[in-house]
């Protein structure tokens, strides 16, 4: 498959790059429960610093290819639109209410593969410190899927000379853990949401 081969060339031939601009260290909440490696569908949620937060997760996960959901405004630039048409990226209109983004997530999952998630849907403001609210897509993705959650989070210290960036990975998250039948779906999809933007917090403070 084309997106297969355009993420393997731009892994191995950007490795170098990776190395000296972003130099990734990758932490775990708990290595023995979950590493880099991912086996079968899964999904990988990640908080939202940068532009770039694709990058060092494309070189964390290097087994696998992972189909991240992209915003519209970045496909709008010819050339970045392109390379992540090619690299297999999900197109995600924020301005429409098409969700056909969530049926494309849905076929990738079930054809075994992992999809990528940034549900703040949009990078934070200076003054905003803390994390955004999570978009419940991700939650219901997961809930419709069956696929695993792994947490990340990433302190997007990227190109500095003074600090390393940090992707720490958790323990796979379980949405049905927080799913409760007598409530309603929208207030299942709020309480797992806050759940999960919860535990991606607490590897950005803990780990």
């Amino acid at each position: 498959m084309i997106h297969s081969f355009v993420n393997w060339f731009i892994k191995i031939t950007g490795w170098p790059a990776e190395l000296l601009l972003f130099t990734t260290k990758v932490l775990y909440e708990d290595k023995k429960v979950q590493g880099r490696h991912i086996k079968g569908p899964c999904i990988i949620v990640c908080n939202h610093t940068s532009i770039f937060d694709i990058v060092p997760l494309i070189f964390t996960f290097f087994t696998r290819t992972v189909r991240f959901q992209t915003a519209e405004v970045l496909y709008k630039k010819k050339s970045l639109g392109f390379l992540l048409k090619a690299m297999g990226a999900i197109y995600v209109d924020r301005n429409s209410k098409s969700f056909d983004f969530i049926d494309e997530s849905l076929e990738i999952l079930d054809a075994g593969g992992v999809v990528g998630i940034f549900p703040e849907s949009r990078l934070p403001l200076p003054e905003e410190k803390d994390l955004l609210e999570f978009k419940p897509s991700c939650v219901y993705i997961a809930l419709a899927s069956g696929a695993k959650i792994i947490p990340v989070h990433t302190d997007g210290n990227y190109f500095s000379l003074k600090k390393r960036a940090h992707v720490v990975i958790g323990k796979p998250f379980d949405v049905f853990d927080y799913y409760d039948p007598e409530r309603s779906e929208a207030e299942n999809l709020r309480v797992c949401s806050e759940a999960l933007r919860s535990r991606i917090k607490e590897l950005g403070e803990n780990c």
